[in-house]
């Protein structure tokens, strides 16, 4: 009889972006617009501007990545 073998890994930086994916979906369902502004994608996901000076990304990239 083969004995079960249970194995529990955690990839924590997957972990993380599930938090992160699930705090934006949570904050677009509470949004009175159609989409969420960069701004508050920027506060729910509590980044700031690394060049305050330097224009964001145009929006509208494929991609959830922001350089």
């Amino acid at each position: 009889m083969a004995s079960l073998r249970t194995t529990t890994v955690q990839d924590h930086v997957a972990l993380a972006e599930i938090e992160l994916c699930g705090e934006l979906m949570i904050a677009a369902s509470a949004a009175d617009g159609e989409r969420l502004s960069s701004d508050r994608i920027d506060e729910v996901l509590k980044v700031a501007r690394a060049h305050p000076g330097v224009p964001r990304q145009p929006e509208g990239r494929s991609g959830c990545r922001r350089d």
